[in-house]
């Protein structure tokens, strides 16, 4: 078997085994893309809120409220998300995990979101676990990701120009032509034209799943290195102190904004036990993950331990965080976005094609014999 064959067979066989699980991954990526602006029209009440001309309120302000209304929950994260959006206290329970909305500014109650129930969170889990135990579907779609990196890389060697001739062909999709040659050339040009995207957004996509692929992109960008090393957590002499003291987190996240005025959106990470360090962080844009500057703080007293401001980051580490946002599109703001959900629209139509083309192929094999 020559070596065209030899990458049309892996192509096919590839294809036909994981199709069915690229299609569910791509169309859900495609339902997510926009899941922030749904939900600002259809969720406006208790996401959107009006900007003030004070600050936001502290973290133990919003902590005390959100014990009133959720008493038996623990909370983890308070979360403020820019000038004209609520602020979000993160709790959970044995039970279950819940979102409450707060004005950040009055206090005022909003909303108790249940994730397990909101739509967008559902299509993110089959997204990511198909609705599995993650620990069995995050390695299925680990696996079909990196077949359909293979499948993209194959597709490109048969879908090469072997003549001069031939390069106009490859280009194009011959719409005059029957239903069949319009379905084989779609399948061809539209998988050539998403190529590199699609597996910029797949290996992006697989950190998610695997630890060494973000590795393995930190020492790319930074010749070497450990990712660990830059990413830990300071710890403490828990013997020097008694117990964790709440005002400590209004202290850090003061001290954070004071660090980063210009940020548009911070997080404060909730002490669960004593001697759990106070982390906070804070972004340049709202909604938008990457550029995360980070610093962390004594539980008992709120004084700065270790600061990580985004520009004393690593490469490596910059490029790490900024994952989320390339894989979604969302480093790019709107255009990002619509450029993503055009890559993910076209990469579930592809095991469709594919398979018609296949289909086709052997009823038509089926009819010669």
């Amino acid at each position: 078997m020559g070596f065209t064959k030899q990458i049309r067979f892996l192509h096919k066989w590839l294809g036909l085994i994981s199709g069915l699980i690229v299609f569910i991954v791509s169309i859900t990526g495609c339902i997510f893309c926009f899941h922030d602006e749904i939900k600002d029209i259809t969720r406006k009440e208790w996401r959107i809120v009006e900007p003030q001309n004070k600050p936001f309120l502290l973290p133990s302000v919003l902590q005390e409220k959100a014990k009133q209304i959720a008493p038996k929950n623990k909370i983890t994260m308070v979360s403020y998300y820019g000038k004209n959006r609520s602020a979000i206290v993160y709790t959970y329970s044995e039970k279950e995990n819940q979102y409450l909305y707060f004005n950040p500014y009055t206090g005022q109650y909003l909303k108790t979101e249940n994730p397990a129930a909101d739509f967008f969170i559902i299509v993110e889990y089959i997204h990511l676990y198909l609705l599995l135990p993650d620990y069995i579907g995050k390695h299925i779609i680990g696996v079909a990701t990196i077949i359909f990196i293979l499948l993209v890389i194959s597709g490109l060697i048969q879908w090469w120009p072997k003549r001069k001739s031939d390069i106009k062909r490859s280009f194009t999709v011959k719409w005059s032509a029957k239903w069949r040659r319009v379905n084989y050339d779609w399948h061809n040009t539209s998988g050539f034209y998403i190529s590199i995207l699609a597996v910029v957004i797949a290996i992006t996509g697989l950190t998610f799943t695997y630890e060494w692929v973000g590795d393995g992109i930190y020492k790319t960008f930074n010749f070497g290195g450990n990712k660990a090393v830059e990413t830990k957590t300071p710890a403490i002499d828990t013997t020097k102190f008694d117990k964790n003291n709440l005002l400590a987190v209004d202290k850090a996240f003061i001290e954070t904004m004071k660090h980063q005025p210009k940020a548009e959106m911070f997080f404060v990470m909730m002490p669960q036990k004593k001697g759990d360090i106070v982390s906070t962080g804070a972004y340049p844009h709202t909604l938008r993950f990457d550029h995360q500057s980070n610093y962390y703080f004594h539980p008992n007293d709120g004084k700065l331990i270790q600061s990580d401001p985004y520009d004393k980051k690593s490469l490596g580490l910059q490029v790490v965080e900024m994952n989320y946002g390339i894989h979604t599109g969302q480093i790019l703001d709107l255009p990002g976005k619509i450029i993503a959900f055009i890559v993910s629209l076209i990469a579930a139509a592809l095991p469709v094609t594919g398979f018609v083309i296949w289909y086709g192929r052997r009823k038509k094999s089926k009819v010669k014999k």
